[in-house]
């Protein structure tokens, strides 16, 4: 009992008292130096998590067209601001640190998805690095080199059907739903469809 009451006394927890107690103050070698140590790591690791959400972003759909009209992405390549909206809807949430591993080795990066085997380079997975960026540059609430890239993968011949999510759920759809209520001048449907 004499260590809790001094426990209770000192505010320390009853481990470390006990550690204290026991001789252990030298802070590297002995049981208090492993207990700091992992509060120190419990703590760096926090800090990072927090920097990195701090930089992220889930955007909302009228403040996301706003961006995309302004970036000149209503009618870039016969697509409207609908399909620009849909798209990473379905790819990401709209969630600009979306991250996810694919079936065949890639990583999709950011609220376009974009891959690390064609437009991005991660250091990890062999790469055509075709955006000429780094792929953690795509997690960033700040989506203009997102948007620069996504430009380039529908530049690209195949279009918007690179993203099978957009192929599925956008494609030949009413998109005028992905406007509604955000007082923008853009069109809402694309005349593109998977098929064209």
């Amino acid at each position: 009992m004499v260590f809790a009451h001094r426990a209770q006394r000192s505010r320390m927890p009853l481990v470390l008292n006990r550690a204290f107690e026991s001789g252990a103050k030298s802070w590297p070698g002995g049981p208090m130096g492993v207990i700091m140590q992992t509060w120190v790591t419990v703590a760096v690791t926090l800090a990072t998590l927090m920097v990195a959400a701090v930089d992220a972003k889930i955007y909302k759909r009228c403040e996301l067209a706003t961006k995309l009209e302004k970036a000149g992405l209503s009618g870039f390549k016969g697509y409207s601001v609908g399909d620009w909206l849909c798209m990473p809807h379905y790819e990401s949430g709209s969630d600009t640190f979306f991250v996810d591993h694919d079936h065949d080795g890639s990583t999709g990066y950011g609220i376009f998805q974009l891959s690390s085997t064609w437009w991005c380079n991660n250091g990890i997975t062999p790469t055509q690095n075709l955006c000429h960026i780094k792929c953690r540059d795509l997690l960033s609430h700040h989506i203009l080199d997102g948007i620069l890239c996504a430009r380039q993968a529908v530049s690209s011949e195949n279009g918007m059907t690179s993203w099978d999510s957009w192929t599925r759920h956008c494609s030949g759809h009413d998109l005028s739903e992905w406007l509604k209520g955000c007082n923008m001048h853009a069109k809402a449907n694309s005349k593109k469809t998977s098929n064209s």
